[in-house]
């Protein structure tokens, strides 16, 4: 019997914390020690030793490769590295540390499966240990990793790790629910429980940092119950050459959740009228199913007017249909977020226009407590708005779909990105019942 050989688990994660917390030490310290480096940045490392390491590799050079980075010692910008171990591979985001990049932050972070905040072991707790674990739950991020670094310098002390974890648990009740949460001491410069056990932490009975990255369980954290399929293009083949694809019309696009098989009833919104799916193909050619995140393109049996903004849906637990819709959104602008002004709106494969009618409340990262009716948001302020769109949107609550539930602002003008936002559920008056359009 031939053996299959099935694909490498990806893991997506992002590392986050306040300034100096080690982020960018911690990356270099796993790619060094997994020996995920090529000789040729092996070499780079020990030649820009002397930019900020006193003649020593600095293993945060590894992600900070803006000069601005390495003078400082901070991290500015997402950084994106990828490794692999025979088990699984990876990307990871490295993002900043200061308040005034949390907006870079939620970009590192808006992809990944699991979080890494670093906690400083001299320092405790801060504010921005608790912005960044509070952004890992707004965005759905389902497993958690606290890293509490720089333990050497606390003298391996097992009575500040517990106090710094239980102050932790305090706290995290109030975000929602992680799907589990993991508390590891460790040193990133030395290499202490990153890669290998460290022997100066007895007491820890958990995993280096690498081994539960990767032995986590992720395949559970696609949505595979409902399908949800945006439409992104119309394929029409323009090949005068070849006769068999004349005819050919494909529904292309990435499926946004579920599964989608040959032969399956489905409806396509909002016109609600039910087709079948008559082929599947994707760039191996055309299996008997798919699922979420693949890009395919659907054939459907019928000819149906579907276009670029449309979806393709199950029958079962259909979207919502609403232009007034509630919502999470960080801001990114200089400018503060102004009540009436109008953006565009990107979801999904849509572009409409909508304006902001109003402000509920906006976090207060100190006691983690929504603040009612404040008079806006500045940069980097979460809250959570009202608006109202052009055309209704097809879309899920950001809870149980990041990518139907997710939305993005975009200053009319200049094109600037001013807002990253996560959509609440339908409400049931946003969930029309579709005529039985059934060709």
């Amino acid at each position: 019997m031939p053996h299959t050989q099935h694909p490498i688990e990806l893991l997506r994660f992002n590392t986050c914390g306040s300034v100096d917390d080690g982020k960018s030490t911690l990356i270099g310290r796993l790619l060094y020690d997994s020996k995920s480096l090529m000789e040729d940045q092996v070499e780079a490392l020990e030649k820009s030793a002397d930019i900020t390491g006193g003649g020593q590799i600095n293993l945060a050079n590894l992600t900070d490769g803006l000069r601005a980075e390495r003078e400082q010692g901070i991290t500015i910008d997402v950084a994106y590295r990828y490794f692999a171990t025979p088990k699984r591979k990876f990307i990871v985001a490295d993002t900043p540390g200061h308040v005034q990049y949390t907006r870079n932050m939620v970009t590192g972070a808006s992809t990944a499966n699991l979080s890494i905040v670093l906690v400083d072991a001299r320092l405790g707790v801060i504010e921005q240990t608790r912005r960044h674990s509070y952004i890992a739950a707004l965005l759905g991020i389902p497993h958690l990793v606290i890293a509490v670094n720089k333990m050497d310098l606390v003298d391996w002390s097992e009575a500040r790790f517990t106090a710094i974890r239980d102050e932790i648990e305090d706290f995290l009740p109030k975000l929602g629910t992680f799907r589990d949460v993991k508390f590891i001491p460790l040193s990133a410069l030395n290499g202490d429980n990153v890669v290998d056990a460290s022997k100066h932490t007895p007491w820890y009975e958990g995993p280096a940092l690498l081994h539960h990255l990767e032995t986590v369980h992720i395949a559970s954290d696609w949505n595979l119950g409902t399908f949800r399929f945006p439409v992104q293009w119309v394929n029409r083949p323009n090949n005068p050459t070849d006769h068999t694809l004349h005819d050919f019309r494909g529904l292309s696009g990435q499926i946004a959740s579920g599964i989608v098989r040959k032969g399956q009833e489905v409806l396509v919104l909002p016109a609600g009228i039910k087709s079948k799916v008559k082929e599947i193909w994707t760039y191996d050619g055309s299996p008997g199913e798919a699922f979420c995140p693949q890009s395919v393109t659907i054939c459907l049996a019928h000819d149906i007017d579907v276009s670029r903004g449309d979806m393709i849906v199950g029958l079962e637990n259909l979207p919502g249909c609403s232009g007034d819709l509630q919502a999470r959104v960080c801001w990114m602008n200089q400018r503060p977020l102004a009540v009436g002004k109008k953006y565009y709106l990107k979801h999904a494969t849509q572009l409409v226009q909508a304006a902001v009618t109003q402000i509920e409340n906006r976090i207060n990262f100190a006691t983690l407590e929504a603040e009612p009716n404040p008079a806006g948001l500045a940069l980097n302020d979460i809250g959570t708005i009202r608006l109202k769109s052009a055309k209704p949107l097809l879309f899920d609550g950001y809870d149980s779909n990041r990518l139907t539930g997710s939305f993005i602002l975009v200053e009319q003008g200049s094109n600037a990105t001013v807002a990253a936002g996560m959509l609440f559920p339908p409400t049931e008056a946003a969930r029309p019942e579709y005529a039985d359009f059934a060709i």
